[in-house]
């Protein structure tokens, strides 16, 4: 029997994802047989530097890449937004399957909302996309650095002092974990990373033989809808280092995408979105960059942009 090696990092929530991405091709292939091989990255190995003072995006995926490169692995599962937007030529994205919620989620000690956090709380979160558009809400508020998985950062939530953080809603939910919610994010009131709540599974580019057995888990709205949100990030050159964000859903069967770069504390925002065909994901999400980048997103992005 053929067995196919499937990559993942070795957090709790990395295994969920494995396995489902597993569970939804093993019916669909009886003859092979699926291996879960789990990988340290470096981002798992330090856990207190802030990820975009480290290069941010591609962190948590480099050892999964390069075992996939020297044929270690056949595949690699991913969470979407830590995978860069821009993948080495060597490899490529395989399937998409349907996304789980994409948005934010705030858990509170108190069960408080956003709005409703004493001035001065302290509010725990690792991204700069959030810390900006937590402090354009509130900036009477502490945001502080917090790191680590799902399980890590709800720990040191609870033994540190936090009045409150900022979770993705799709990695609490896998987890089992969404009773600690006390607010969901409209995308509205903060917009979620590219990318949030789906999985990747990532090939070797021409690998046909595997690329044959996962597209069957694609899902057609969700790699049009991630695949605009990409491109919009792709074309500022931004990534988790930077507060910047996408977010596109399927709006009358179209792609609608809106988009946002930031000051770092949220004191100035510049907005926009688009809409289109899902055939012109791409070029909608490049569109609305180019948008951004007219109104003077590129003075935000501070010459990251690539």
């Amino acid at each position: 029997m053929e067995t196919i090696r499937v990559g993942t990092r070795s957090s709790a929530l990395a295994l969920w994802q494995a396995q489902r991405v597993v569970a939804l091709l093993a019916p669909l292939h009886a003859g092979r047989r699926f291996e879960i091989v789990e990988l340290s990255t470096r981002g798992d190995r330090n856990r207190a530097t802030p990820l975009h003072l480290i290069g941010g995006v591609g962190f948590f995926v480099k050892e999964l890449e390069l075992a996939l490169l020297e044929h270690h692995l056949d595949l690699a599962v991913h969470s979407l937004k830590d995978l860069p937007s821009c993948l080495p030529p060597a490899l490529a994205l395989g399937a998409i399957p349907a996304r789980g919620d994409p948005r934010d989620a705030l858990v509170s000690a108190t069960g408080a909302e956003l709005m409703d956090l004493p001035t001065g709380a302290r509010v725990g979160t690792g991204s700069p996309r959030r810390r900006a558009q937590i402090l354009a809400l509130r900036p009477d508020l502490e945001v502080v650095p917090i790191r680590g998985n799902v399980v890590t950062r709800l720990k040191r939530f609870a033994d540190r002092n936090y009045d409150a953080v900022v979770l993705a809603v799709a990695g609490l939910v896998r987890l089992g974990r969404e009773s600690a919610i006390s607010e969901v994010f409209r995308p509205e009131l903060m917009l979620p990373a590219a990318g949030q709540g789906a999985l990747a599974v990532e090939i070797r580019a021409g690998d046909e033989r595997i690329r044959s057995l996962v597209t069957a888990i694609n899902h057609p709205a969700t790699w049009a809808t991630v695949t605009a949100e990409r491109a919009f990030m792709a074309r500022l050159g931004a990534g988790c280092h930077v507060p910047a964000a996408a977010f596109a859903q399927p709006w009358d069967k179209q792609p609608w995408v809106r988009g946002l770069v930031s000051s770092y504390r949220g004191q100035r925002t510049i907005r926009g979105e688009r809409y289109g065909s899902p055939e012109a994901a791409e070029a909608i999400g490049k569109a609305l960059a180019d948008d951004l980048l007219d109104q003077g997103a590129e003075e935000l992005l501070g010459g990251t942009r690539g």
